[in-house]
């Protein structure tokens, strides 16, 4: 067996990218899947989705445990999953309720394990101390555009849905509490270790998507729902750096990585075109739906298109150091995953091809396991994602994978 790729090498290939010869080997080393039909108990929810992929809503004293859009390190063995609005949009997600699940998966390796994971609901995101400056589902006795009462519990514990914020990304900090990247604003959400808010949500200076409920007639400069996707943390837990999913403005693939100081509680910038790094995406990309930190200053992002099944051209992870900048002051990047083409030499997937083809649209979750292995799972968009089923019909599954990196001979 070949040494597994060394982070030494790969800095290196991040600062030169030259002379690394050809892209890093991937191999499948775990696999683990939740089914789409999976639910936790809850207030109704889907009352405002059409039929999709044989599921037929609404889903009474349900909430469907969505595909994640993040995923961090427990502190006993298990992931932390974050999904994300719920149902894809402000207008059909009221009844969704933010949460975070505890995951632990008994992946399926070369030595053997069942691949199933047990999921239960860690905590949901909530303001009971009315620290929001603006109305809330909460707030209201029926569900926006529509006659459906709240649900009394949303009303009484004041829960966040996927009308009020769209969560994408979460940091646990070294104090214990978290941030959440969210795309409405683009807001950062400061709570608790149980989801509490702690203070109002942040907006990015200057910065204003459509959704972000203080506009007051204004005209944005961030696309719907393009807000914070991804965030990483410092490797000495000092700074959060969230990136924007598309450009500001609109026009060009360079996305902006901003710079939130935790001891100061604010961004290290008042002016949004004063980005702390930029990031350019690959020409057949849409977004980074991923970002975190691997190790010192070294930074892993998760490149993706739109495609889903055989329409999948594009989903790839690669590596970059802020230290390492073009002559336009754009991070230089290197890939180290092809996740269309990921070798699985012991067949954990039971295709029999020899290979996994990771093809979820959303591919929108990435978590570091050790020096040489990333674990990555996929926003399912239950019930409308059908990747693994475009042919015969049904919602995707929820696939948990562990990748190793190995450095081609």
């Amino acid at each position: 067996m070949k040494p597994a790729f060394p982070f030494s090498v790969l800095a290196a290939c991040a600062f030169a990218l030259s002379g690394c010869g050809r892209t890093p080997e991937a191999t499948l080393v775990g696999w683990a899947s939740i089914p789409p039909d999976s639910f936790v108990t809850g207030p109704t929810s889907g009352q405002f989705i059409e039929a999709a992929n044989g599921n037929a809503p609404p889903f009474e004293g349900r909430q469907p445990v969505q595909g994640f859009s993040a995923l961090i390190r427990g502190t006993a063995g298990e992931y932390l999953a974050l999904p994300d609005n719920g149902f894809g949009r402000k207008d059909n997600s009221a009844d969704f309720i933010l949460r975070v699940y505890a995951l632990r998966p008994d992946f399926r390796t070369a030595q053997g394990g069942s691949g199933t994971i047990a999921v239960e609901s860690a905590f949901l995101l909530r303001d009971p101390n009315r620290v929001i400056p603006f109305p809330i589902v909460a707030d209201r006795e029926v569900y926006p555009n529509s006659d459906i009462p709240v649900d009394p519990r949303i009303r009484t514990e004041r829960l966040l849905t996927g009308a009020d914020f769209d969560v994408e990304s979460f940091r646990r900090v070294p104090d214990g509490t978290f941030y959440f990247g969210d795309e409405f604003g683009p807001f950062l959400l400061h709570t608790d270790s149980t989801g509490t808010l702690l203070e109002p949500p942040i907006s990015l200076p200057g910065v204003f998507a459509p959704e972000h409920p203080e506009l007051d007639g204004a005209p944005p400069n961030l696309g719907s729902s393009s807000g914070f996707e991804g965030m990483a943390l410092s490797a000495d837990g000092s700074m959060l750096f969230p990136i924007l999913e598309h450009s500001l403005g609109g026009a060009g693939a360079v996305l902006n990585v901003y710079a939130f100081d935790l001891a100061e509680g604010r961004y290290t910038t008042l002016d949004p075109d004063s980005a702390t790094y930029r990031y350019r995406l690959d020409d057949e990309a849409i977004s980074v739906s991923a970002f975190t930190t691997w190790s010192g200053d070294n930074y892993l992002v998760i490149e993706r298109d739109g495609g889903q099944g055989q329409t999948a051209k594009f989903k790839r992870v690669f590596l970059f150091n802020p230290f390492g900048i073009d002559a336009m002051g754009v991070l230089k990047k290197i890939q180290i995953i092809d996740l269309l083409n990921i070798a699985d030499p012991d067949d954990l997937t039971r295709s029999g091809t020899g290979h996994l083809r990771y093809d979820f649209e959303t591919t929108e979750a990435l978590v570091i396991v050790d020096d040489s292995t990333v674990g990555i799972i996929n926003d399912n968009n239950y019930p409308f994602g059908m990747a693994r089923f475009e042919k015969s019909g049904g919602p995707d599954p929820t696939e948990f994978i562990l990748v190793r990196i190995r450095h081609p001979d």
